[in-house]
């Protein structure tokens, strides 16, 4: 039952996206829309075959790649960190939750003129901010996670005077768990957007200043190339994700 059901998931998600070219062909060729702003499905593919024969565009995914998976890391490292220790005790939770609440809310794109001028228009700029914007949705769901362990399970430790690291190490992170994987699959796709914003504004090499230059030309099929890379990494880094997240929480389901 359950492979009758994928199958007709994936059939489903097919014609969705078949439907989806189906309607961009029809208006580019109708001219629905002036080619200028919208190429042909046919313009696109040759535009990212072109890039990527000669490497240019897998230099610039690579760049774009590298860049997500650093400042996706350094984010995942923070907000597993901070939101042990602030999940792990309720009266850091008294005390600092108001404050994140008040920061939380703050798009990274607003705190890019702090970076830059702290760091300039350089990489560890673009870095920064995206470490700092992909981090709360890892140090969010941290703190919930250990915030919500069973009272059960928290009279057993103490029962075993289980020490404070111990607590953390054997209850709080494995209940944990499925909210802090939860949070890094979306820290990436925060990663993947500002990534590329930092790029188009600070003029590092990568997919977003590919795209921008591509904008600034009415190159149009390189720029639909550009978005179409930036969707399969997307895709693949997400679906990489699901994989490791299914595989470290298989426990969950014997």
């Amino acid at each position: 039952m359950t492979r009758r059901l994928d199958a007709r998931t994936l059939a489903s998600s097919a014609g969705v996206l078949a439907g989806l070219l189906a309607l961009w062909w029809a208006a580019s060729h109708g001219d629905w829309v002036s080619r200028v702003f919208l190429p042909t499905p046919e313009a696109t593919w040759g535009s990212l075959a072109e890039g990527l024969g000669t490497g240019e565009l897998i230099e610039f995914s690579a760049a774009t790649s590298l860049r997500m998976l650093l400042g996706w890391g350094l984010a995942a490292l923070a907000g597993v960190a901070l939101g042990v220790l602030i999940g792990a005790s309720a009266a850091m939770r008294l005390w600092i939750g108001p404050t994140l609440e008040f920061v939380r809310p703050l798009p990274a794109s607003a705190v890019m003129p702090l970076a830059i001028s702290i760091f300039g228009l350089s990489g560890g700029m673009v870095l920064a901010v995206v470490a700092f914007g992909a981090m709360w949705p890892v140090l969010l769901a941290t703190v919930h996670g250990m915030a919500s362990v069973p009272t059960q399970l928290k009279e057993v430790s103490a029962a075993l005077g289980l020490t404070r690291t111990e607590y953390i190490t054997r209850i709080g992170l494995p209940n944990a768990m499925p909210d802090i994987l939860a949070g890094m699959r979306l820290a990436m796709t925060v990663s993947l957007i500002i990534s590329v914003v930092g790029e188009m504004i600070a003029s590092q090499p990568g997919l977003g200043q590919a795209i921008l230059l591509a904008a600034r030309s009415f190159r149009a099929s390189e720029l639909f190339a550009g978005i179409a890379l930036l969707g399969a990494i997307g895709f693949l880094s997400n679906a990489l994700l699901a994989v490791a997240e299914a595989h470290l929480l298989k426990w969950q389901h014997p």
